[in-house]
């Protein structure tokens, strides 16, 4: 006969535990297409050229973060492409993927919150974005569009300096105080 009981520090499986999740440093409460703008400015001239010209594909990519109230963010990612072959643009496509973010004051110190904001939630959103951007592209016509991974980290970097380091300000970067 074997023994069925659980040691004392082994994961319960009481259903009231797994309602109460051990809290995190960031929770993602929700994630949503803010905006979304994708044309083909000249359809369906751009096809022919296409066959025989590979389009330019220039890539903007941005973040931001809006306090919302309390420990409550909003992470916006937004991503700009302009497709252009032949002196023409193929196709035009504006994402802005946001979520809404919140961070435990309890376990995040007040001077990690920024890169956090600016860095790992976008991290987390990017596969959407990724996904969101080859749908789109292979949708409008095109072949699908494949983003490489990005590394915020660097954009963080070269936009605010070393993470933990006091931010400039910015419009709509610069989270306020988590109380």
């Amino acid at each position: 006969m074997s023994d069925t009981s659980l040691p004392p520090d082994a994961p319960s499986a009481d259903p009231m535990q797994l309602d109460n999740p051990p809290p995190s440093p960031i929770r993602i409460m929700g994630q949503y297409i803010k905006d979304l703008s994708f044309e083909t400015p000249h359809a369906p001239d751009i096809f022919a050229i296409l066959r025989t010209e590979a389009p330019e594909i220039p890539i903007g990519l941005d973040t931001t973060v809006r306090h919302m109230a309390g420990s409550s963010f909003e992470v916006t990612l937004s991503v700009q492409l302009e497709a252009v072959a032949g002196g023409k643009k193929a196709f035009i496509l504006e994402l802005a993927y946001a979520a809404v973010v919140e961070v435990n004051p309890q376990m995040v110190p007040q001077e990690h919150v920024h890169p956090i904001l600016m860095i790992e939630v976008p991290r987390q959103l990017f596969p959407f974005v990724r996904q969101l951007v080859s749908e789109i592209t292979a949708n409008g016509g095109f072949p699908p569009l494949m983003l490489q991974i990005f590394d915020f980290a660097d954009m963080y970097r070269k936009k605010f300096g070393e993470p933990g380091a006091q931010p400039a300000a910015e419009g709509g970067t610069e989270p306020s105080a988590v109380h």
